[in-house]
């Protein structure tokens, strides 16, 4: 039977191969994205053609040999593995798709594939939980100007943040629950930093996102802010863990310069550390594959930090992946929006 319903799951990307080649031209895709860093074109592409770029891709390539496994990218396996998962359990009414934003599987390549089957609808879900125009944003865009062409435009549906999905909470709670059984001094939310300026750019009113009690609530106003959905899904696994606020904290990784969010997170190791903590838990609930964010930065980088400054064990808690309370919280997020 037929299908009338296409779905496109959006990882972020990935290399190739951990080679200097690939990785240059991942990280050129992906840094020229004016959505990724919003500054005027023409000083991007001096910044990152002639800056970035050629001073990264080496370092970066030597980090990602660290990542890759025999089998390849741990990113495109585990989104690989969703997506089969994910069609088994959804049937033969949906076709699922996986393409990356950027480089492999491409979002051309995977968007020309769909275009052929003539769907009634097409379902667009970013596997970002939390809206930011850097991800979702620039995933909805590339879509955007792939169909304009399309003579016929199905129905299409944009899924744009499932950050307090209930089955989505509910996966990152199991994963925790096999690590607090164990005592640990503190624990720490992880997510991908931003620069704060593209927060701010959320707001209509004027005012920054530091006016906006985003550590607090949701609103009308910061509902669309990176920020206050990362503390809003910290707050719902902490109280089903029972983590006390005092526990716990809130950071922000990966940043590339200091007018990014705060606290940063390796700053937060460092200074727990200093203070007598011995063993630290991390949820990193911003990715739900485990990639070089987690897997090196927390589980490798955290961790040389946290020992070089008087610690013991900072204990990564393992992304989604492809496990069964993932495959039906997505399961159920496409049924939601068919």
């Amino acid at each position: 039977m037929k299908a009338d319903t296409g779905v496109l799951l959006v990882q972020l990307g990935t290399p190739d191969s951990p080679s200097v080649k690939d990785v240059r031209r991942y990280l050129s895709e992906f840094l020229n994205d004016p959505r990724v860093i919003d500054i005027p074109t023409l000083l991007r592409m001096i910044l990152v053609n002639l800056i970035i770029v050629p001073f990264r891709a080496p370092k970066s390539a030597k980090i990602y040999q660290k990542l890759w496994t025999k089998e390849g990218s741990p990113l495109l396996l585990y989104s690989l593995s969703l997506q089969e998962k994910v069609q088994e359990v959804l049937g033969n009414n949906f076709d699922v798709e996986l393409a990356m934003r950027y480089q492999n599987p491409s979002m051309d390549m995977i968007l020309a594939k769909m275009k052929k089957k003539q769907y009634k609808k097409i379902i667009v879900l970013p596997l970002f939980p939390h809206y930011a125009s850097a991800t979702t944003g620039s995933v909805f865009e590339k879509v955007m100007k792939i169909v304009k062409d399309w003579w016929v435009i199905p129905e299409i549906v944009f899924v744009n943040q499932f950050y307090d999905d209930e089955n989505f909470i509910n996966a990152f709670v199991e994963k925790g629950k096999k690590y607090l059984h164990r005592e640990y001094d503190h624990v720490l939310f992880s997510y991908h930093g931003l620069p704060t300026r593209q927060v701010d750019k959320v707001y209509e009113d004027g005012k920054p996102c530091s006016d906006h009690n985003c550590e607090t609530e949701i609103t009308h106003e910061n509902k669309y802010c990176y920020k206050a959905a990362c503390y809003a899904t910290t707050r719902l696994i902490a109280e089903r863990l029972f983590i006390p606020k005092e526990k716990y904290t809130v950071c922000f990784q990966s940043r590339l310069d200091k007018n990014w969010l705060e606290p940063f997170s390796d700053k937060v190791v460092i200074e727990l550390a200093k203070k007598g903590a011995k063993k630290l838990l991390v949820f990193s609930p911003a990715f739900v594959a485990d990639c070089l964010e987690t897997t090196i930065e927390i589980g490798l980088e955290y961790q040389e930090l946290f020992v070089e400054h008087g610690g013991e064990k900072v204990q990564l808690v393992e992304s989604l992946n492809d496990d069964p309370l993932w495959v039906e919280t997505v399961k159920e997020i496409i049924l939601k929006n068919s």
